[in-house]
Order: structure tokens, then sequence, then C-alpha cells
């Protein structure tokens, strides 16, 4: 047994896995024949893996992180030798025996504790403050931003009414190069946000055959956005807080954590997803949470590339006692993870609702964050059916009385077929997010977790 109390199921080692193909090569060294060395003790997993070179890969994972250190070169997180050893372990309990971590993985798993309990011992339990040595040198960046921003914002909402004087109908006439032109002004006025959501209107112009009316919806959401960054300082704070970090200003954790607003929450928190999405040479790890006593909502953002693996790792159905702390907005969601204070344990199946509840949480949310894509719900006694023809997959109510789309996203992937296989025609419980093209699955319970 682990510190978590109970062994890991294979579907929380798998949910772990960085990709398709981690997976498949983690469970294929899912057996005693490649590994030698290998024990547990104290939450942690140790190992040596035989590979194509001389030495065998030193594998080591801490359970309490879960984090992962393997002397293999991959650059994916957790590598496969990780997986493979958390699979041997979690698929047989007799298949790594207890004892001692040897030197090469007691002094990982030392160094890596000791700063776990320098990093509670910090003020409110968090990350350091990260206070500038000169505030009033901060505050003049600050503002020199911030009129860089607003001239950036002023310039878009040229390039939007030249459009519209033009013609929506004229937009596919450039291709890429004119929307990538004006992605890299924005790029130039420090305004990330405000570049992302000009790719996505490039993106749009002449793709299916409803476009012109997809993209004027979309220059009328970047148009909302140009006006409330330009009138920020007559906008209520919380919409005003939304708007900044959608134009791509954003709140240093530390300062959630430890600054002088600063407001943890604490709770149970059920780990509902994990999710890697790759963007180029970035992978952003999205980890989905939900309060057991606050019932709120909470997403974990973490960004890794070749050089910043990531670390985080919580497999859905693990519930953990720590601290959030909610980046500001009109519609909090995103949070930084403060003092974790008892080691992860396995979950129950969570609570959901049904269609019209997840769609009216959707709405609320909007309402709030008219930029927002999607909301994250629990759905509760749903059955995958298929559409009628051509309109791909719903998820029905048991009743039968509401039925929701299936993102187009999700139409095609392996998971599909998966939720389909595990509903098996019954009902199931599902978390995803719900938007407006429809639910995207991401989790399904029978009756543990297994993500999609």
């Amino acid at each position: 047994m682990n510190p978590q109390g109970e062994r890991w199921t294979t579907d929380q080692v798998l949910a772990l896995a960085p990709d398709a193909a981690s997976r498949k090569a983690g469970g294929k060294l899912a057996a005693p024949g490649p590994w030698s060395e290998t024990g547990t003790g104290d939450g942690a997993l140790w190992g040596q893996c035989k590979g194509s070179g001389s030495k065998p890969y030193r594998t080591v994972v801490d359970l309490n992180g879960p984090a992962f250190r393997c002397s293999c070169p991959s650059r994916k997180f957790p590598c496969k030798h990780a997986l493979g050893l958390l699979l041997l372990w979690a698929g047989d309990d007799r298949a790594v025996a207890d004892g001692e971590p040897p030197p090469w993985a007691g002094e990982w798993l030392a160094g890596r504790r000791e700063r776990a309990g320098r990093s509670a011992d910090a003020p409110s339990g968090g990350a350091p403050s990260r206070a500038p040595a000169d505030p009033a040198a901060a505050q003049r960046r600050s503002e020199r931003r911030m009129q860089r921003i607003g001239a950036g914002a002023v310039e878009l909402e040229q390039r939007l009414e030249d459009l519209l004087h033009s013609g929506l109908a004229t937009a596919d006439r450039d291709g890429y190069g004119s929307w990538d032109e004006t992605a890299a002004r924005m790029v130039d006025a420090q305004a990330p946000g405000l570049a992302s959501y000009v790719r996505e209107l490039g993106s749009v112009a002449a793709a299916g055959a409803d476009w012109p009316a997809r993209l004027l919806e979309e220059c009328a959401l970047l148009h909302l956005l140009d006006q409330g960054f330009l009138g920020i300082a007559r906008l209520p704070a919380p919409l005003a807080a939304t708007v900044r970090s959608r134009v791509g200003l954003t709140t240093e954790a530390a300062e959630l954590l430890t600054g002088p607003e600063a407001a943890p929450v604490r709770d149970r928190w059920l780990v509902l997803a994990q999710q890697d999405r790759e963007d180029g040479r970035l992978t952003t790890r999205r980890i989905y949470l939900r309060g057991e006593r606050t019932g709120r909502m909470a997403l974990h953002l973490s960004f890794g590339g070749a050089n910043r693996p990531l670390d985080l790792a919580l497999p859905p159905g693990l519930v953990l006692d720590a601290d959030l702390a909610y980046y500001p907005g009109a519609r909090p969601l995103r949070a930084a993870l403060g003092e974790r204070h008892t080691p992860a344990v396995p979950g129950p199946v969570p609570s959901g609702c049904g269609i019209d509840a997840a769609l009216a949480a959707y709405g609320d949310a909007l309402r709030d964050d008219p930029w927002l894509e999607s909301w994250p719900v629990v759905l509760a006694e749903v059955t995958a059916v298929p559409g009628r023809t051509g309109q791909g997959w719903q998820l029905a109510d048991a009743d039968g009385e509401s039925a929701l789309p299936l993102d187009p996203r999700c139409l095609g992937r392996a998971g599909l077929w998966q939720l389909a296989a595990i509903s098996g025609g019954a009902p199931v419980t599902v978390f995803g997010e719900c938007g407006h093209r429809g639910f995207l699955p991401l989790t399904v319970w029978d009756p543990t977790p297994v993500s999609l």
C-alpha cells in the first residue's frame, strides 16, 4: 500500500501519460522481465530498467507528488520507464517488494521533500513572495506596458473596421499572411492574448461553409475585448481583471498565494481530469478539480518544454486536502496550487447534474465572461448515443428528455469509442467541458475514472 491509502489503478497510472505512444510503450514495460532492484516504501517506487545501453535506466517515483526521475534521455514526462514501473506496481501487489530506497533514489527523494518542506514553511504555505526590489520601477514598467497594449488595441480596432468596410467576403483572399502580420503587431504591443484571438480569426476565414457568420461573431467578441480594455478604468473590478487576463496580463502565482490580498481556499479537491495539449514546442497540462465543501471548479495550468519538464501530475479520481488561490476575474476558474495538508487519497465517483443544468451553468459563466469557450461540468446518468445520420454523437439524459451534442473535436478519437464501450447503452458519470461546440468528454467513471 502507498501513503495514499490504496494502490493506484491501471487507469490512474495511464492518465499520467503525456500521449498515446507513451501509454503503449509504458505498457510494454509493465512486466518484471526488464526490471531489477525494484522496491517501494515511504511513498516511493524505484527500479532499474534494462535498455539499449550497457547501463540500466534508474527510475524513481515519488507517489506523494506524484513526481518522477529517470536517467533515460526522454523529454517526455513521465517517461515510459516511470509509466512501466507504476503499471507493474499497480497491476500486481507482489511484483514490487517493500524495502529501503538505494542511495541514488533516496538522495533525490530527500532533496525533493526538503524543498517541499521549505515551501510549506513559507508564509501562507505557498511559494515565496517575489516582491520587486523597486516597487516604483515596477509600477512604471506596468504603466508603459498598459500604454503599449492600449496602442495595440487601437490599431486592432482600425484593422477590424477596415475589414468590415471592405466586406467579410473578401477576408479569405489574403490567406493567413495579413492575420499573421496583425498578430505579430499585437505581440510587439505586449498583448499575447490579442495575438491569439487574431490568429483564431485567420483560422476561421474560409474554413467551412458558414465561415462569414462565424468570422463576424469572432470579430464582434474581439471588438468587445478591445473596447473593454480601452475603457478598463470604468469597468467593475472583477470584469476588469477578466479583461486584463484575456489580453495577456497575468498575475504571479506567488502573489496569489502570499501577497497582501492572498485568499487561498482550503478544501478537499477531487481531481476530475488531467489533459496535456501540445502547442509546438510547448506542452500545456490542464488539471481540473472540484471542491468537496465549496463545490467550486478549479483549473490548474502548468507548462513544459524541452528543458522544462512538467512536474505536477494528478491522476483523475484522487482527492487532495490543499489550498488553492484563484486568479482574479468575473468568473474565477484558473487557480494556483498552494500547500497540500495531507497526501492525496482515492476519492468517490463525483455527483453530477443533468443536461439542462449543465447548459445553465455554461450560460451563467458566459454571462460573466463573454469570451469563455466552455465551462467544466460533471454529467450524471447520461448515455452516449449516435445522433441522426450525419449529426454525430450525443450524450442523453436517462429519461431521454434532453441531449447534448458531443464536441466535433472528439469525433473520430479513440476516446469517443471508449466512452461508448464503457457506457454500453447504460447511464454513466462523465466529466468534460460544456461549450458552444457541444460537450467535450475528458473522464468517465466505470466505477473508477478512465481518461478519454
